[in-house]
């Protein structure tokens, strides 16, 4: 896993922009710690921060392949993980390799299968490849946008990056907001609309597009969705069918020259890597599995069950530790580290973010990577296998809205009143609710429950996946840590896609089909225990330092923050612990202490960021 950066200009030379390409290489050196390179031509600029996961010494970045009509340069962030499948495949095409490395195999698809090198691959990746004979650049991002690629034009230069703070490096970038951009940071943040930012004029390239810039144009395409397509296979063959993507996909992603592990809440997904993990190495003598937990400083003793959190997970995890071939270590954080770490996560995602939901990751990611450089985690499972409680609850299915984020009377009445008046958060969100909507394809055989579920699914997939994915790439890459995700092979995404609702839920639980597959492999306890997110502290004394600095934020009536939100609503959910603001700011993790946090991380970001307001 590494960072990328790059900048084209084919009006002038600028081979001498070398101190422009150090500066915007250098602010990624947390995804990259280990190696740097560069590539500079008369029109054309690469850098690379590299985080070593395969081949040490054979997988040096940008990597060059040579030819007398010219050169191809790639830089690449990712892991494609039939990148051996792909390099037999050119051998017999009379390819040779001089590594063992994907990025090699990468590159060289590229050059034998040209823009096609997109439907030859499974994996998490960004990348751009630079044609020197063609003087074109060719840029890809992942099915699901696991890996980030921004993008935009300024003056003469395109510019590109993997992360936003890479191409504020650019001289004279603007950091603005439009009325698009506010209704993106407070209607749909901390989601965002695919292939936008808050930012005006910087886009990402879109999950399963890629693109390529000649001296003629910019051209985007997309090269996969998920398409509708009847279901044919018998249910004992939808179960063999299901455990041979998820034995495959999670195998497919071990591969590892440094050391890997996995993340354990207890919950089924995270078990179900564990414990398929710890047969494959079993089975290849290697040593258990090490696996990671997280948990709060006095956790037990003031855990609140709820609807959405019904339980705690230290149980469970033991349980699992006892059933499968593991090693578990705990990682306990403590209320000032986590309040402490939210400027940092504010920072690695270039804006505010999920408070603690993203500071509490990048602290158990922190002390993770200190012994390891790869971890698998049950990410995506949820959205995928159908398991939140919106698949099953009324007033979600009919919110007429995406069904975590139904709070925007409240979000509304957060911006500065003066600002509200510009704004409809409203119209906006109606508008990408209904775009999104727009672009489901259901078929004549769907039944009336599958047609409305494919329709939960597509908005949960595109648009609340890719916030954990988001959250997930930048609090694992700000600690140098790699988190694969195989629950979005996109093959897995595909099958389960076309399955029935009344089959994907069986006997009417979240995740039933997938509860069923995996019963005879975990204890039963794990197989029927309900879903429970990403555990949060609930420690009274983080919901006291949240509120603690918000205040002091409150108490300076020149407080950046105050320009921009209604500091009145403000002090009333200081007044009220955040319980005047009644439903949560995010999915069911976002309530009071969360939204006072992210209200800090808010102020934190105009100080540090400076954006322009253009309204």
């Amino acid at each position: 896993m590494c960072g990328i950066v790059g900048f084209v200009n084919y009006v002038k030379n600028i081979s001498s922009y070398k101190s422009v390409l150090d500066n915007m290489t250098n602010t990624l050196y947390k995804r990259g710690p280990d190696e740097t390179g560069y590539y500079i031509g008369n029109h054309i600029a690469l850098g690379h921060k590299r985080l070593i996961v395969i081949d040490p010494e054979g997988g040096k970045q940008p990597m060059i392949e040579k030819h007398s009509f010219g050169e191809y340069v790639i830089v690449y962030n990712g892991q494609i993980y039939n990148f051996d499948e792909i390099k037999q495949a050119l051998i017999i095409q009379g390819f040779e390799f001089k590594t063992h490395s994907d990025t090699e195999v990468l590159l060289k698809a590229y050059i034998f299968y040209g823009k096609d090198v997109v439907h030859h691959l499974n994996g998490i990746f960004s990348f751009a490849i630079w044609d020197s004979h063609s003087e074109e650049l060719f840029l890809a991002r992942d099915h699901f946008g696991v890996k980030p690629l921004y993008y935009t034009f300024f003056e003469n230069s395109f510019i590109f990056a993997s992360e936003l703070k890479a191409i504020f490096e650019y001289p004279n970038i603007q950091k603005a907001l439009d009325k698009q951009g506010l209704s993106e940071l407070f209607g749909i943040g901390p989601a965002h609309t695919p292939g936008l930012t808050i930012y005006k004029n910087i886009y990402e390239i879109k999950p399963a597009h890629y693109a390529v810039l000649t001296k003629t144009g910019f051209h985007i395409e997309r090269y996969w969705k998920l398409k509708s397509k009847p279901y044919t296979e018998s249910f004992e063959e939808t179960c063999s069918h299901l455990k041979y993507l998820l034995k495959d996909s999670i195998n497919k992603q071990l591969y590892s020259d440094v050391p890997i592990c996995t993340f354990l809440s207890g919950g089924l997904d995270s078990s179900i890597l564990t414990k398929l993990i710890g047969e494959y190495r079993k089975e290849k003598g290697f040593s258990p599995i090490p696996t990671y937990s997280v948990d709060y400083l006095d956790n037990d003793k003031n855990f609140i069950k709820s609807d959405f959190q019904p339980n705690s997970d230290n149980y469970y995890i033991n349980l699992m530790t006892e059933n499968s071939y593991s090693e578990n270590q705990k990682v306990i954080l403590d209320t000032p580290a986590l309040a402490e770490a939210l400027e940092d996560a504010m920072i690695a995602r270039d804006m505010p973010g999920m408070a603690d939901v993203d500071s509490s990751l990048l602290l158990f990611c922190r002390q993770v990577k200190k012994e390891h450089t790869v971890t698998l985690m049950g990410e995506c499972a949820d959205e995928i296998f159908g398991g939140y409680p919106w698949f099953f609850r009324a007033d979600s299915l009919e919110s007429g809205t995406f069904p975590w984020s139904i709070a925007i009377k409240e979000r509304q009445n957060l911006l500065n009143p003066e600002i509200s008046k510009k704004i409809d958060l409203k119209y906006y969100i109606d508008y990408r609710y209904n775009e999104s909507l727009n672009e489901v394809e259901i078929l004549d055989c769907d039944s009336e429950e599958t047609a409305q579920k494919r329709k939960i699914s597509h908005l949960t997939i595109n648009w609340f996946m890719q916030t954990l994915l988001e959250r997930g790439d930048r609090m694992g890459m700000h600690s140098g840590l790699e988190i694969r995700v195989p629950f979005c092979d996109y093959r897995l995404a595909e099958y389960m896609w076309n399955i029935p609702w009344e089959i994907k839920a069986l006997n009417g639980r979240e995740k039933g089909l997938l509860r069923y597959v995996c019963k005879d492999i975990l204890p039963q306890e794990i197989v029927e225990r309900k879903k429970s997110p990403y555990p949060k502290t609930h420690n009274p004394t983080y919901l006291a330092r949240v509120k603690s600095m918000l205040s002091e934020i409150m108490s300076n009536p020149n407080a950046p923050i105050n320009s921009l939100l209604n500091r009145q609503y403000i002090l009333e959910i200081l007044k009220t612990d955040g319980k005047s603001f009644s439903r949560p700011w995010f999915g069911q993790l976002m309530t009071g202490p969360q939204l006072m946090a992210y209200l800090c991380q808010v102020n934190m970001w105009l100080e540090r960021y400076k954006p322009e307001m253009e309204l």
